[in-house]
């Protein structure tokens, strides 16, 4: 449905995107993930016409539409910023994109009517949009985007200024809105949980580039990179500092390796304490212990230097910081990086 080819962005002397290919499918939610300055809000303009390529084109239903105005795309846009207008009600911030497209007043209500019912704010019509809680607002920023019918709804962190407890709510229900629509959707965050519990596909940008797309457990359980590891919370990559035949040689241990990879990543999820009889284990100490309600969040210091995190049950850890324990790892979950 939509195709980036090859854009580049650049500011001045600064390359903001680097020849980025992307494909979104007729109905699927895309997260663009990554840190601040990567690229992903820019590449999310340059989808709306916010911003000029410097090179490439973009497609929508297979045309061109890389010179077509911001206001013809037909694209819903929702940001951090719900950017509501305090002198309007509820219904009077829903209508404002149906009455800059000019449809009819009779239409306009319907829609609006079907917009709130649709984001659980029916009877909110005359509200004061100032008098609303945040996740109220977030709601009316989202009825008005949907009321339009947009071909694509783009989302620049829109959960962003709410707190956690209130974003871990609405990240869900604002999944199965879209769902309930078949809207396709790119939604742009920072935040990896959020990432995970909206979108059918992640595309983690780093850089200006598009480092991994993948769908959320495959880029949880096998992350590409170094960098999508680490930026996910993987943190225990060991660099490999020489490799003999299948054998990758680190810091802590040696491991079974298919390729040629420039680190390995244990993955916290495959990381357990040893048995008594098993050879080839990772000796370290405990240097943290956090309690994390059903768990308990440790990390291990080798003697190398290398920490490594996992997590325990914890109704099965009696650790404690100092103490002194042998690690195992499941040969399964040593992922190879790239770089």
């Amino acid at each position: 449905m939509l195709q980036v080819r090859d854009v580049s962005v650049r500011f001045g002397t600064l390359q903001v995107l680097r020849g980025i290919d992307l494909d979104v499918a007729q109905g699927e939610i895309l997260c663009l993930l990554g840190p601040s300055g990567c690229g992903k809000t820019t590449l999310l303009r340059v989808i709306a016409g916010l911003e000029q390529v410097e090179r490439g084109d973009v497609l929508f239903g297979g045309q061109s539409i890389v010179d077509v105005p911001v206001h013809q795309r037909d694209f819903g846009l929702m940001f951090q910023d719900f950017a509501l207008f305090p002198h309007m009600d509820v219904a009077g911030n829903v209508a404002f994109g149906l009455k800059m497209r000019g449809v009819a007043r009779t239409e306009q209500r319907q829609r609006i009517d079907e917009a709130l019912k649709l984001v659980g704010l029916s009877g909110f019509e005359r509200r004061d949009v100032t008098q609303l809680s945040g996740g109220e607002r977030q709601r009316v920023a989202l009825a008005r985007s949907l009321a339009p019918n947009p071909r694509l709804l783009m989302l620049d962190e829109p959960l962003g200024s709410l707190d956690a407890a209130l974003k871990a709510r609405l990240v869900i229900e604002l999944r199965e809105i879209i769902k309930r629509v078949g809207l396709t959707a790119i939604y742009v965050t920072h935040d990896q949980e959020e990432a995970y519990a909206i979108a059918d596909r992640v595309a983690v940008m780093n850089r200006g580039l598009i480092e991994q797309i993948d769908t959320p457990p495959v880029l949880y359980r096998h992350p590409k990179t170094t960098f999508v590891a680490t930026f996910l919370g993987l943190n225990n990559v060991l660099p490999v500092l020489s490799q003999t035949g299948n054998r990758a040689f680190t810091a802590v241990s040696e491991f079974n390796v298919n390729g040629q990879p420039k680190a390995v990543l244990l993955h916290p999820d495959g990381i357990t304490l040893a048995g008594k009889d098993v050879s080839n284990t990772i000796k370290g100490r405990v240097v943290e212990c956090i309690f994390a309600g059903d768990v308990y969040r440790l990390k291990v210091l080798h003697e190398s230097g290398a920490e490594l995190s996992f997590k325990l049950s914890a109704r099965e850890s009696s650790l404690n910081v100092g103490d002194e324990v042998q690690l195992q790892i499941a040969p399964e979950w040593v992922i190879e990086l790239e770089g």
